[in-house]
């Protein structure tokens, strides 16, 4: 494995883990809402929110800045 094919492999699992632990974060937040987890219901708003913007925002973030240059 190349130098570049390692790098590739390392961001794809970042941008995985990334959306793994947004979509924990919203699911948490979603049983903080429904009262299951001892938080206020406020919170569970922001914590799935938050959650949210990191599984469907974060990811789109990194993959642009690490984009390839065009040859």
């Amino acid at each position: 494995m190349t130098e570049d094919e390692a790098r590739a492999r390392t961001r794809f699992m970042v941008i995985q883990i990334v959306r793994l632990t947004g979509l924990g974060l919203f699911l948490f937040g979603l049983l903080a809402i429904a009262g299951r987890v001892e938080l206020p219901v406020a919170a569970g708003y922001v914590l799935a929110v938050v959650g949210m913007a990191e599984m469907l925002v974060v990811p789109l973030i990194l993959s642009r800045k690490w984009k390839s240059p065009k040859p």
